[in-house]
């Protein structure tokens, strides 16, 4: 052994192992990427058999599709807050500037202005909550829904490949 203050340990366990690659990879600089047969490589060499990597990498995959489909869903809410927000800014002000110019003083109006803005903002509390219940379920219509029309369009196409042979 060599004269380090650091006492290196004789074995490692699953998650520490993963972590020093995670940090050589990271040290390894620009090209950090590893093929599908180094990964087999590494899998055989860590002793892990064939089948184990395989369901590992097929979960990963599977949870690499979940986590863009959220990304996407994130985006979907985020946009469609987005567009609510923007028409009440345009109808309140819209408002403002009638009662404004009618009465000379802004009257009546603050008060839609404040009832409408209490649901935009409980809107927004909901749109960028990403976590709980009430999120896994508007997720889980989100996907559904998602999947229909995917399954929809797939079907349109395949007759109109139909119609035009």
């Amino acid at each position: 052994m060599t004269n380090s203050p650091l006492q290196y340990p004789e074995t490692y366990n699953s998650e520490d192992i993963q972590q020093i690659i995670q940090i050589a990879l990271a040290r390894k600089g620009e090209d950090d990427e590893l093929t599908r047969q180094q990964l087999w490589e590494i899998a055989s060499e860590l002793d892990i058999d064939p089948k184990t990597i395989q369901a590992a990498e097929q979960d990963w995959l599977e949870r690499k599709k979940i986590d863009e489909n959220r990304h996407a869903f994130d985006l979907f809410r985020r946009d469609r807050f987005k567009q609510k927000l923007i028409k009440y800014v345009i109808i309140n002000s819209f408002l403002l500037s009638i009662n404004f110019l009618m009465t000379g003083a802004i009257t009546w109006s603050v008060y839609i202005l404040l009832f409408w803005g209490l649901g935009v903002a409980f809107q927004g509390w909901n749109t960028f909550q990403s976590q709980g219940e009430k999120y896994e379920r508007e997720f889980q219509k989100w996907m559904f829904r998602h999947e229909v029309n995917k399954t929809l369009r797939t079907f349109w196409v395949r007759l109109q490949k139909a119609w035009n042979i």
